[in-house]
């Protein structure tokens, strides 16, 4: 009896204590926030509703901000598992420096960064210059929100996948190797089926910090309407008139649009899960 009582101790709080202070946690940092998007939104009717969300410069700011949120998310798919794959299985000096340097986003001020990006990107800058010899603006365009989005939204894959990784053991590409295989096929069937969930929550993740980034877009977006206007810069302009109301209808659509993509990466995840380990 005493060995079976050893062995229930728990080192953290039991379940109700714990389940408690998480649910509490949740409530108030997600729960509560969010409904009071609800509350205010609840002041227009429904048909008022739907013509906020719906207006023609509003559509369009979802547009520019879901095109280039997926855009940007794409390329940080491909970019953050070649970086990822480049710090754990090579060794070269600054390899600690980079390692850390991938973070730089997470720490960085979106405003900063957006200014630094600016003006980085204008015609006047680095980048800028060199791309305007062939014709090819950045700043002030959706290339330089994607831009923007890129750089907020790497670390988001390179670190859902950089644990993943370090697990792959080489033995397995060896034995690929061996049987015949070529790189190409080796990097297919063998790497890229065990990173692929965490691939698809990176992606994912940095597909909805895209959709919501406004700090580090807003400089070097332009602000043009139809053509460089984000959705989140509707909502500061919304609260900027003191419409609180068409602010919050038009962050519901968002939280919505947001849900969706979240609900879809938990979908792909367990599937891809799944089939990776040979349950399905």
């Amino acid at each position: 009896m005493k060995e079976k009582k050893r062995k229930k101790k728990r080192v953290i709080p039991g379940f109700g204590l714990s389940f408690g202070i998480t649910i509490a946690m949740l409530g108030f940092i997600v729960v509560i926030p969010l409904c009071t998007l609800v509350i205010f939104s609840a002041k227009l009717s429904f048909t008022e509703f739907i013509t906020t969300v719906t207006r023609p410069r509003v559509l369009s700011s979802y547009r520019v901000s879901l095109q280039t949120a997926l855009i940007a998310a794409l390329i940080d798919a491909v970019m953050g598992t070649i970086l990822a794959w480049v710090l754990i299985r090579y060794n070269f000096p600054g390899k600690q420096i980079m390692n850390g340097i991938i973070e730089l986003p997470f720490a960085l001020p979106t405003a900063v960064a957006g200014i630094a990006l600016t003006h980085l990107t204008t015609t006047n800058g680095w980048l800028g210059a060199f791309f305007g010899k062939f014709g090819i603006r950045i700043a002030y365009t959706r290339l330089g929100i994607i831009f923007a989005l890129i750089f907020v939204g790497i670390p988001f894959v390179v670190r859902a996948v950089q644990p993943v990784l370090e697990k792959v053991d080489i033995q397995y590409e060896e034995a690929a190797n061996m049987l015949g295989a070529t790189h190409r096929q080796t990097v297919f069937r063998v790497i890229l089926p065990e990173i692929l969930p965490a691939l698809i929550g990176g992606f994912t993740m940095s597909f909805a910090r895209g959709l919501g980034e406004y700090g580090s877009v807003v400089f070097i977006a332009g602000n043009t309407p139809y053509e460089t206007e984000i959705a989140p810069l509707m909502i500061m302009s919304k609260l900027q008139e003191y419409d609180y109301a068409s602010a919050t209808s038009i962050a519901l659509v968002m939280l919505f649009i947001a849900f969706i993509i979240l609900f879809i990466n938990a979908v792909l995840q367990s599937r891809t899960s799944k089939i990776v380990s040979g349950i399905s």
